[in-house]
């Protein structure tokens, strides 16, 4: 493939904007070349993605929730069990009193809407019991992990359709911080866990925000097996992250740093080690 050069440029939302050259695009952060003919507008919603945490007060229009979850119900799903539920939150005190229980995070007031991604085995349960038996599948760690991973690929998909409507949008993961007080704010039965948050709105465009560099594919693609990660490609990324913050008038620390502090110890997961043993509190048995 010939050698091509980005030729991106962003609007006044922000958003960047391909431009095709006579031989390809390069597309992504860190960029790689693709042809032209195989670009379309699927892939610049996905590759233009990035996190939105300031918004308008504009509320959203009539049937947005509705919308999204149709997108998310369309995401694949593990034998279709569709073991996830979420619950859309625009109540302000109520969002207000959720922002709490995540140490911040300031944009779940400032959202519109807040969206609490669910693994969620309680209506599985209620399934098997009309059939005649007491689920005993559900009470292993595989059926908890489903559970979780039908909430992410459903949480995506409608992530994919909030940047197709011009929206935005942020994973808050801080809701597994203290989970059993999220249990109790939302009324949440045995066997149902907020995996994540999620603020929707309008993202307020006197921010500007741009896409994230993301770390090369040489260290996260490997062709039959595992392969050797370079130390000299993991600092080209901190490099590039430097740059990044500095663009963002963010102090430039790179992101190895960063990476490694979140997982340094045991008082880096702020309290989410003890998440087994919440987890049977609040119904999982987790054999």
């Amino acid at each position: 493939m010939q050698e091509g050069r980005w030729l991106g440029e962003h609007n006044d939302c922000g958003q960047r904007v391909g431009r095709l050259d006579s031989h390809n695009i390069l597309i992504g952060n860190p960029p790689i070349p693709v042809l032209p003919e195989k670009w379309n507008n699927t892939l610049q919603v996905l590759l233009d993605h990035r996190s939105s945490r300031h918004y308008r007060r504009d509320a959203l229009p009539a049937g947005t929730v509705e919308l999204l979850v149709a997108a998310a119900q369309s995401a694949p799903t593990s034998s279709n069990l569709q073991a996830w539920s979420v619950i859309a939150v625009k109540d302000a005190e109520r969002k207000a009193r959720l922002a709490s229980l995540t140490d911040g995070n300031e944009h779940i007031r400032a959202a519109p809407l807040f969206l609490v991604w669910l693994a969620d085995l309680s209506r599985l349960r209620q399934i098997a019991r009309q059939q005649g038996n007491d689920g005993e599948g559900l009470d292993f760690h595989e059926s908890f992990l489903i559970g979780a991973i039908d909430a992410a690929l459903a949480a995506q998909n409608a992530v994919v359709a909030i940047d197709s409507l011009g929206l935005g949008s942020c994973y808050i993961g801080g809701m597994r911080n203290r989970p059993e007080d999220v249990a109790r704010e939302l009324k949440l039965p045995p066997e149902a866990f907020a995996v994540f948050g999620l603020t929707v709105g309008y993202p307020d465009p006197s921010v500007k925000t741009d896409v994230k560099p993301r770390l090369p594919q040489s260290v996260v693609l490997f062709r039959e097996q595992y392969g050797e990660v370079r130390s000299e490609e993991l600092a080209s990324y901190d490099d590039a992250m430097k740059a990044f913050q500095e663009k963002q008038n963010l102090p430039p620390k790179g992101r190895t740093s960063v990476i490694a502090k979140r997982i340094e110890n045991e008082a880096a997961l702020k309290g989410r080690s003890q998440l087994t043993a919440i987890l049977r509190r609040l119904g999982f048995r987790l054999k």
